[in-house]
């Protein structure tokens, strides 16, 4: 059973499973997306569509991956309850601002990963 450690670990096995769900989601979601763009010869420019999917795929995998929510990091709450929607608050406040930032963390990352996917999908269009 995981333990709420603040700027480490806010959600438990239920909330890291649906995270893990958003990041397939994105991820699938991208490669329609870029495989639509593909056949339908879209503009360069489309392909920066590219960066939501990502960006949504990465924060979903990202937040399993560091057993971190985002979301519950920024508003000062935190669930590692075995069943999904049990959300707590953070009481101190210095506990709250490691949360905090490791949020922006996990944000950036996932920033960072949605443009690397947008930038190869744009390279990948001066060479077809």
């Amino acid at each position: 059973m995981a333990e709420y450690i603040p700027g480490v670990c806010n959600i438990g096995e239920e909330e890291i499973r649906g995270r893990v769900v958003s990041g397939w989601f994105g991820l699938v979601l991208t490669i329609i997306v870029a495989a639509l763009l593909i056949y339908l010869q879209a503009s360069k420019w489309m392909y920066f569509i590219l960066f939501f999917p990502a960006f949504i795929g990465a924060l979903g995998f990202l937040q399993a991956a560091f057993h971190f929510c985002v979301a519950f990091g920024t508003q000062g709450l935190f669930n590692v309850s075995q069943e999904g929607g049990r959300v707590e608050s953070v009481s101190q406040a210095e506990f709250r601002i490691k949360d905090q930032k490791k949020a922006v963390l996990i944000l950036v990352y996932s920033v960072v990963v949605g443009f690397a996917v947008t930038s190869c999908a744009a390279l990948f269009t001066l060479f077809v």
